[in-house]
């Protein structure tokens, strides 16, 4: 039996509309169906800002970059969460780190450009990229 890959929906949830997060991650979902597994941070029902959780929050998140073979990244805006995530998933891992961006390259901040191992325009363009590389 094939094993799928998985990929982890990294981006920014704090301080981001919920509605927003939830949105991409499920679009997301539908265009990488059946053909990936899909770690969704989102499914935790965490608060943000709440000391007992701000270490389970990051722990799990850095589980489930652990257990993914490929990190979708949503760059839509700067996120320390998002940017840790990336670079402990490229540096520490090896990972491959697929980004999506309304941004142009220039306006990237170096860390995101230099960690993420291919920044495309949108998770339409990411999601093809994907299922052209890495679908079995």
């Amino acid at each position: 039996m094939d094993r799928k890959r998985t990929i982890y929906l990294s981006g920014p949830i704090m301080d981001e509309h919920e509605g927003y997060a939830r949105e991409w991650r499920e679009a997301a979902k539908e265009l990488l169906k059946d053909r990936f597994r899909m770690l969704d941070p989102m499914r935790r029902k965490f608060v943000d800002r709440q000391v007992d959780s701000a270490n389970e929050i990051v722990e799990f998140d850095l589980q489930d970059v652990r257990d993914a073979d490929i990190v979708l990244v949503n760059y839509n805006k700067p996120s320390i969460g998002t940017s840790m995530e990336v670079f402990y998933a490229a540096q520490n891992l090896g990972k491959f780190v697929v980004t999506f961006s309304p941004f142009e390259y220039k306006d990237c901040s170096p860390w995101m450009a230099r960690f993420s191992t291919k920044i495309l325009h949108s998770l339409e363009d990411a999601a093809e990229y994907i299922n052209t590389h890495f679908a079995e």
